[in-house]
């Protein structure tokens, strides 16, 4: 007991060290300039659709009220990663403390479920708007919108505090170099010297509740939408249909699509390469693209970012 508290002790005084960018200490100065590009867009691209959804009229359906809570999220979640980044690259040094470690997987594993809780949202008012037209207005209320936001924010909450709390009272090696950008789940875990198995059920439990369950809600609810849109004898009818889905759609695949291969596939000390930049794809590059799509894909967003731009 005694040397597994000297060992706890010593790295919560030490903090770990983030060594991915030392693979690439030749490119630092393009590193650093690629990344800052990339936090600017995400800034720039979605306070402007969170501001244009908010001054434009027409943009305040439920749709659109989702899209401004999913701009939010976004530049939270990449600001949760993307300013210690650009200093760990800027300064050659990758240190990071135990709190601060604690509070950036606590952050970051919250703003992630509560994603994947907000785009089940999404899907479920396209499903709505698509699939019961008539009863559109009475069944996305204003009032049944908000508690659906802040029940993705709260249902997440007291999870993560758990298991924040739970990964960082396991003791931990004398070795704490995370190769990895930022602080996870799994190579903290590979940094553990305790039994694990506990972890990784919360973990898992965690990823069915959090990303599994949504996302089979997700497929259940374009499922239904597909077959009303192919109902649907106008072939305009249909275009315009599946035009309010695509965008969703386009988000939903990168999100998901990246965060299985680093939650789902599963994990072992050998694959942290690949998962790390997996994992640099969805919480850095995702929330970019993000903007770009619904401004590009939507025609209502793009008209009124064009009146907000060019109106005097």
């Amino acid at each position: 007991m005694s040397q597994r508290r000297g060992l706890e002790n010593h790295t919560v005084g030490s903090g770990f060290i983030l060594l991915a960018f030392c693979d690439h200490s030749s490119l630092q100065g393009l590193c650093f300039t690629v990344l800052l590009v990339i936090y600017l867009v995400v800034l720039a691209g979605n306070s402007l659709i969170a501001l244009i959804t908010v001054l434009d009229c027409s943009l305040h359906s439920p749709m659109y009220f989702f899209l401004r809570n999913l701009s939010f999220l976004e530049i939270c979640y990449t600001s949760v990663t993307l300013p210690k980044m650009l200093v760990s690259v800027l300064r050659a040094d990758g240190r990071i403390s135990f709190l601060g470690c604690a509070a950036q997987l606590y952050f970051l594993v919250l703003l992630g479920s509560t994603e994947s809780l907000l785009l089940a949202a999404m899907a479920y008012d396209r499903y709505v708007a698509i699939c019961h037209p008539l009863h559109y207005p009475l069944a996305m209320s204003r009032g049944l919108c908000t508690r659906l936001v802040l029940g993705s924010w709260g249902a997440v909450t007291p999870v993560q505090v758990g298991q924040t709390y739970q990964l960082f009272t396991l003791p931990f090696c004398a070795s704490h170099d995370l190769r990895h950008f930022f602080c996870d789940v799994p190579p903290l875990l590979d940094l553990a010297c305790a039994d694990t198995f506990w972890n990784q059920v919360v973990l898992h439990t965690i990823i069915l509740g959090f990303a599994v369950l949504p996302l089979c809600l997700i497929v259940l609810s374009y499922i239904q939408i597909i077959r009303a849109i192919l109902k649907i004898p106008s072939v305009l009818g249909r275009h315009k249909a599946f035009s309010t889905c695509s965008s969703h759609l386009m988000v939903l695949t990168l999100f998901y699509g990246s965060a299985t291969v680093i939650y789902l596939k599963g994990h072992s000390r050998d694959s942290g390469d690949p998962d790390k930049y997996f994992a640099l794809f969805y919480t850095i590059v995702t929330p970019m693209f993000n903007p770009l799509i619904y401004s590009l894909r939507n025609k209502e967003v793009r008209i009124a970012l064009k009146k907000l731009l060019w109106t005097k």
